[in-house]
């Protein structure tokens, strides 16, 4: 009695497998048949993959970023671009994207024909060459002496380069990448560059930093602030509450952060201040909203600010020298150091939910809800509210103009 087929589900998968990069022997155990059932269907097709197998199914996974190709992914793409494939096909097969495979067969066909192991040759070669090409700094004098010039004062490579396309249009060799100019400072046996010019760089590293590094600087509170006052050089005053003046800000997040309202506490009352933030929540923003409400307030009540390190807060200095408050900054990741804004942003949500758009409300409906924040009786203040408190710090000056305390 013959054996009945094996389903079409089956043979989809096996191929799928390996589209995937999977041999005819893994390719076939994964869809449970035996390795000579897997030979038989590659044979079958002639040693080529079915093109609209290659299409069904779910995407193959794109090979790992910056991985380069292989003399084996070489061997494969030569099967596959003799079988007649197109290059996107021979692209999903192969794990690459189409535009590499395009290069790769414009670079390394000889007439029509594709072979694996001369691409790998000439591949080799093409690297061998360029480790042992001199320097493009160290072998034009000229345009080393003005690259040192421009970084002697102080511009940056991106600048350099642009600029000397502007400067000398109708002068090719006076061209240069800002990455040559970084290697060539910063690589070592590729320094056409003086050393001491890595002083003149915004950073002002001796080594660059890793791309890697800079990328977990970013996701670990990496912050663009620049000139920042850390909170570990906070008076001991402000920790314990005992004198008032000393806020503490933040951000709440509207719906996909595109909106935002600011939120200022004063630690030793808890009095909150709501800033409207019209349209975004940029340095600019920020700047005017804080210098507005700060200056509805006496110079008493000026004292210090802690924000966190978000870009929203990069004017700094200038809120600093408008208002008169020392403003420093909390640790990357460490919220709690700011934990009256974390405690307020808690109660805040009952009136502007977690993923509402807040830019529907204005000015008006925001000193409402500060009002209603700050008339609530609070127990560290043996329940009198922040009003009532602030109202007891300020008896001896005139109130806040605009600044509603009570009820």
């Amino acid at each position: 009695m013959a054996r009945p087929p094996w389903p079409r589900e089956a043979r989809k998968a096996f191929w799928r497998e390996v589209a995937a990069g999977s041999s005819t022997e893994n390719a076939a155990a994964a869809v449970g048949v035996s390795r000579a059932v897997g030979y038989r269907w590659l044979a079958a097709s002639g040693g080529v993959m079915p093109p609209r197998q290659v299409r069904e199914g779910p995407p193959v996974s794109p090979r790992p970023q910056g991985r380069r190709l292989s003399s084996v992914d070489r061997e494969e793409i030569a099967h596959l671009h003799r079988s007649g494939m197109s290059l996107g096909e021979i692209a999903d097969a192969v794990g690459f994207h189409k535009s590499t495979i395009s290069r790769e067969l414009r670079r390394n066909l000889s007439g029509t024909r594709y072979r694996g192991s001369t691409a790998q040759q000439l591949a080799e070669a093409r690297a061998c060459e360029g480790r042992h090409k001199q320097a493009k700094l160290a072998v034009n004098t000229r345009l080393r002496a003005e690259v040192e010039r421009r970084l002697g004062n102080n511009d940056s490579p991106e600048q350099i380069a642009n600029r000397l396309r502007l400067d000398f249009p109708e002068d090719p060799e006076m061209r240069v990448s800002h990455e040559t100019i970084y290697t060539s400072i910063y690589v070592q046996g590729r320094g056409a560059l003086r050393k001491d010019l890595a002083g003149h760089l915004r950073t002002g590293r001796a080594v660059r930093k890793p791309r890697a590094q800079r990328r977990a600087a970013k996701s670990d509170g990496g912050s663009p602030l620049r000139n920042v006052v850390s909170i570990s050089e906070r008076p001991p005053e402000v920790e314990d509450r005992a004198v008032p003046g000393h806020w503490e800000g933040d951000l709440i997040m509207g719906s996909g952060n595109t909106s935002a309202i600011g939120t200022l506490v004063e630690r030793a009352t808890g009095f909150v201040v709501l800033l409207h933030l019209p349209g975004d929540h940029t340095a600019v923003t920020m700047q005017t909203a804080i210098c507005e409400q700060m200056a509805r307030l006496p110079e008493t009540l000026r004292q210090t600010l802690t924000w966190d390190r978000g870009s929203e807060m990069t004017n700094h200095a200038q809120i600093a020298a408008a208002t008169g408050l020392v403003i420093y900054f909390a640790d990357p990741g460490s919220p709690w150091q700011r934990g009256s804004t974390e405690n307020t942003n808690g109660l805040l949500r009952q009136y502007f939910p977690k993923g509402s758009d807040l830019s529907l409300w204005g000015p008006g409906f925001l000193e409402q809800v500060a009002l209603q924040m700050n008339n609530r009786p609070r127990k560290r203040l043996d329940w009198r509210t922040p009003a009532e408190a602030l109202d007891a710090l300020l008896s001896e000056h005139d109130k806040p103009p605009g600044v509603a305390l009570t009820g």
